[in-house]
């Protein structure tokens, strides 16, 4: 009895802790920098994670010498999804990790034509 006792209990720990919710926002809270390469274009981006999970930042295109603000939001589990704007219509989306490094992908159809790649980077201080 006391064997099917501990392996029952046993089994509903394992069921009942998800390590999903383990993870907050706070994990990711402070500055992210890093680069991105893809079409005809290629640059460094930065943005800042907010205590409410807000994102704000810039990518920086060497190419172009143009700056395009990051906006948007990032949940619990590490996953981003915010958009270019100014002088840029696109996304720049993604995940950050608890190990403090992220990557995703990225577009901008303004200017003409349509530029795309990816991005990867890490947290660089709280």
């Amino acid at each position: 009895m006391k064997k099917f006792f501990l392996l029952v209990f046993t089994a509903l720990m394992f069921i009942g802790c998800n390590s999903d919710d383990e993870l907050t926002i706070y994990d990711y809270i402070g500055t992210w920098s890093g680069t991105y390469t893809g079409t005809n274009d290629k640059g460094e981006w930065n943005f800042v994670v907010a205590d409410d999970g807000k994102v704000t930042g810039t990518m920086h295109s060497i190419n172009f010498n143009e700056n395009y603000s990051i906006n948007g939001r990032l949940d619990r589990s590490g996953q981003l999804v915010s958009e270019l704007a100014l002088p840029a219509k696109g996304n720049f989306n993604g995940t950050l990790n608890t190990e403090k490094k992220g990557n995703g992908t990225w577009n901008n159809s303004i200017p003409n034509p349509a530029r795309s790649g990816n991005w990867e980077g890490s947290k660089i201080k709280k």
